[in-house]
């Protein structure tokens, strides 16, 4: 069967599908959550469009009390899984393109969600219809079960799991090609200052972020009983540190914003947090304790440091690589202090225990207290098993790449499955965009990987 023909054929229908899809503003939204919309609205919007597109395909849908649901097809006991997402993150600032548009330029089609996660569902829905369509017999059942809070903590799946089966084996399009055969643990991490407010704190407000999976691209502080000479330091440090910011003075008091550039927590090297810009620029402003002691642990412990070196949560080994630390939600009150709330990637063979002991006693020291507020542990298939292989087989015929599986920081669907990896979409050599402005899909990157996505299908599911 050639894939790419008939996926090539069906390419205006995939780039429409997925530019109703990205219309809908599936943002984790707790003002419209209620026990008929967990999530919100706009992602059970997105779960129904999907539920709903797939039923009139002849697909047999479930909705699993609007948590999640999936779209089947094929017979027999076993049950391949293909698990997505049509959450995604909010928006934030710097987008050129309309973030829920769907607007396709020179080849790519720009949007939130447009390559995590929205676009390789459609590619994989793509691939699950060209089967179907040419009536290919399957001795397994083929199932995509469609999430809608894969952003905010798999709540969905999680939940869905309580009343549907565990698939045999699956993956999930939700990251890079060839393959990710190891997910890092994704632990969660509150920093909060114990102490040491006094009455006039000169930080009055801080705040960045509003995930702790995002690099924070914008941080604001009110600030008071500072010098004039603020101003001028403060111009100095944007065109030292080549950022962007804005300080006004309103009745003695500074309100100050600073830019940087947002990017996925697993790998926050890729983005420029704003809070830790601001708070070094404030190291050098502020005295009072809480608030030097506040803006000191900022920049001591993630300035030029993604590992956690100072904290002494640092950790690499061969399988996975190094740990990663992204301070997403960072907040500073005059009368409660600090709270730094963070996403934690460590490797695969971490001793999670005895780093948190030895970090919490570290953090002591910094004036700060340590709680794991969520902990997933890490996921791993050996690459010489045979499901891993039948997918690298696939993926190589359609490419010239032979490279080896990958490990990554991000968390996927594939980790709640007993024998699940991540598989695609992202090319080698394309740029990740997930969680960024402007984020896109190149179009014709979408209808490859609906090729291999259908031949994957057939490999593992199809009648031998």
């Amino acid at each position: 069967m050639d894939w790419i023909k008939l996926a090539e054929s069906r390419k205006a229908e995939l780039v429409s599908e997925l530019q109703q899809l990205i219309q809908i503003e599936s943002v984790l939204d707790p003002e419209t959550s209620s026990g008929n919309a967990p999530f919100g609205e706009g992602p059970l919007k997105a779960l129904q469009y999907m539920l709903t597109i797939g039923e009139q395909q002849g697909f047999t849908a479930k909705n699993i009390d609007n948590y999640a649901g999936h779209l089947e097809m094929g017979a027999g006991e076993e049950l391949l899984g293909i698990l997505c997402h049509v959450d995604v993150v909010p928006v934030g600032d710097s987008w050129t393109h309309p973030p829920f548009k769907g607007e396709v330029v020179d080849g790519k089609l720009y949007g939130r969600g447009a390559i995590d996660d929205k676009g390789p569902t459609m590619a994989a829905y793509l691939a699950m219809k060209m089967i179907k369509d040419a009536g290919i017999e399957l001795d397994k059942r083929v199932r995509m079960i469609i999430g809608t809070d894969e952003e905010s903590g798999f709540r969905c799946v999680d939940h869905y799991f309580t009343k549907e089966e565990m698939p045999t084996i699956g993956f999930a399009p939700d990251a890079d090609f060839p393959l990710i055969n190891a997910e890092k643990g994704i632990s969660i991490l509150d920093f909060s200052q114990k102490g040491n407010i006094v009455e006039d704190e000169q930080i009055i407000a801080f705040k960045a972020g509003v995930r702790s999976n995002m690099v924070p691209d914008t941080a604001n502080a009110i600030i008071q009983n500072v010098t004039p000479s603020i101003e001028e330091a403060f111009k100095a440090f944007l065109q030292e540190n080549s950022t962007e910011g804005t300080l006004t003075n309103e009745d003695g008091r500074y309100i100050i914003t600073m830019k940087g550039k947002a990017a996925h927590a697993m790998e926050p090297e890729k983005g420029r947090n704003a809070a830790v810009l601001l708070s070094k620029f404030l190291q050098n402003i502020v005295t009072t304790k809480a608030s030097l002691e506040f803006v000191s642990f900022m920049v001591n412990t993630f300035d030029e440091d993604h590992y956690g070196s100072n904290v002494k949560l640092d950790y690499y080994d061969e399988m996975s690589g190094h740990t990663t630390l992204n301070p997403g939600v960072v907040l500073f009150h005059q009368k409660r202090g600090g709270h730094v709330q963070v996403s934690m990637r460590y490797s695969v063979s971490y001793p999670f225990e005895e780093k948190i002991t030895e970090a919490t006693q570290q953090a002591a020291a910094f004036g700060f207290a340590l709680d794991v507020a969520s902990n997933s542990a890490p996921h791993y298939v050996p690459e010489e098993d045979e499901f891993v292989q039948t997918l690298l087989n696939v993926y190589r015929k359609y490419t010239v790449d032979n490279s080896k599986p990958l490990s990554t920081g991000g968390g996927t669907y594939a980790r709640t499955m007993k024998k699940g990896v991540a598989f695609g979409m992202l090319f080698p050599g394309e740029p990740d965009v997930a969680h960024q402005a402007d984020e896109f899909v190149v179009v014709d990157n979408l209808v490859r990987a609906a090729a291999i996505y259908a031949e994957a299908i057939v490999e593992l599911a199809g009648k031998k």
